[in-house]
């Protein structure tokens, strides 16, 4: 069997340290774009901040060590073609210009994802970058070290965690976004407001509900970024605005969402034989609507290409779908969500009720102990729970987890009133904090 993989960042990664175990006798060749595979995104801002002192350790797997599997590993090669009925790929040395044919049985697309850039006046202007891959975060710490005037465009997670990072290094630092509220996605009102404080009160200047018009520069440097409401100097602007599908050369040849992404069944299987897909390329069903989502994560990828490896010969293990989990630290708040926010039900036009606690997760016998903030989102009929967030200067990011299962396996919010948790006072008190949310909803 000759596997083809098409990207190799967490899916392909994950994907072929299982194929190589799952097929010995199968011969696996991968084209990656990039010089370099695995890298962790989700790292650039603690390199920025120093967390990370050596960016080398952000990787997880290299070329050398796929090659060492016995992998035919082809860096810089873009696959640019490919005729589904022949089962072929027209292939381009991107260094060379030089281009070949290859052929496959199974194919693995896990071409990942790029990040947003909108047709701005300016964009192109030394100064503007996108922040994902290794090559970019070089870049930015490079040109940091120069720079007074950082803008962060785009409040989500990696623009929070850059906007941080910039601060901590004594930027003068503006994030922006057209959104009215920082992490929006991931969380509703009354944890955005507590984070946009801590932010402030750190020095960073939010504008919120602004919309980038242009960028603006001298001698090709960017220097100002001006939106649909004001000016700000800028020595460097980072584009945290969004990823989108790589999925181009698929186009009308594969079942996709409007956004590009690819659609899989429940074995990673696409719309056409033989073909899989895995990762930030394709879209995931997400268990709380129970719609197949676009939901770029490194978790997500890195099962669905795990799962892509057990299912390309035979379908084997169905993919459990995902609740989105995820979580941030921003200065000493541990934030964790899961599942559908209150916003986000009422978007999808889902009757919901919800209910929010606060209490010290501890008891206060103890020399210390801080409160954490919960909320617990649910269906108003069924009551199931479809969503959760949390918040606290103590590290409890990782009852997320838990509710992230609660949602997968239909959990109610009365039957997480008395689920069984431990007690210890080290960590909790009698009455779990999970449990107080699913005792507060009894009258609710």
């Amino acid at each position: 069997m000759k596997i083809v993989v098409i990207g190799c960042t967490h899916a392909g990664t994950a994907a072929i340290n299982s194929m190589v175990k799952l097929y010995p006798n199968s011969e696996i060749t991968v084209y990656e774009k990039n010089d370099n595979i695995s890298f962790l995104s989700c790292g650039i801002a603690l390199y920025v901040g120093g967390v990370v002192k050596n960016p080398q350790g952000l990787f997880y797997s290299s070329p050398e060590k796929l090659r060492e599997m016995g992998i035919t590993t082809r860096m810089r090669h873009e696959v640019v073609d490919i005729d589904i009925d022949k089962k072929t790929l027209l292939v381009k040395n991107i260094e060379t210009g030089d281009s070949f044919e290859d052929n496959y049985d199974k194919l693995l697309i896990s071409s990942g994802s790029w990040p947003i850039i909108p047709n701005i006046e300016g964009i192109q202007l030394e100064g503007v970058l996108p922040a994902k891959n290794y090559n970019h975060s070089k870049e930015i710490v490079s040109k940091e070290k120069s720079a007074q005037s950082i803008v962060v465009v785009g409040a989500g997670y990696i623009g929070v965690e850059l906007a941080e990072a910039f601060a901590m290094n004594g930027k003068k630092v503006t994030l922006i976004d057209t959104e009215s509220r920082i992490l929006s996605k991931y969380f509703d009102k009354e944890f955005t407001d507590i984070a946009e404080e801590t932010m402030k009160s750190k020095g960073i200047t939010l504008a919120l509900g602004e919309t980038v018009t242009s960028f603006i520069g001298n001698q090709n440097k960017i220097k100002k970024v001006k939106t649909n409401k004001g000016e700000y100097d800028a020595d460097l602007a980072i584009l945290c605005i969004g990823f989108r599908p790589s999925t181009g050369l698929f186009k009308d040849k594969l079942e996709m969402l409007p956004n590009g992404a690819i659609v899989v069944d429940e074995y990673m299987q696409t719309s056409k034989k033989d073909i899989f897909a895995a990762g930030d390329c394709c879209a995931t069903i997400y268990n709380p609507t129970g719609a197949r989502q676009y939901i770029p994560l490194a978790t997500n990828a890195v099962r669905m290409g795990t799962l892509a490896a057990l299912n390309i010969e035979k379908s084997t293990v169905k993919y459990l779908g995902t609740q989105g989990t995820s979580a941030i630290k921003i200065y000493d708040l541990n934030y964790a969500a899961t599942g559908l926010t209150q916003n986000a039900a009422k978007f999808n036009n889902i009757d919901i009720k919800s209910v929010t606690i606060r209490e010290n997760y501890r008891p206060e016998f103890m020399p210390d102990y801080e409160e954490v903030l919960l909320k617990v989102v649910f269906n108003a009929k069924t009551r199931e729970i479809l969503g959760a967030q949390i918040l606290s200067k103590a590290d409890l990011t990782q009852s997320a987890n838990t509710l992230s299962l609660a949602i997968q396996k239909k959990l109610t919010i009365d039957e997480l009133a008395f689920t069984d948790f431990f007690f210890q006072p080290h960590y909790n008190k009698p009455w779990n904090f999970l449990n107080t949310a699913g005792l507060q909803a009894k009258d609710i």
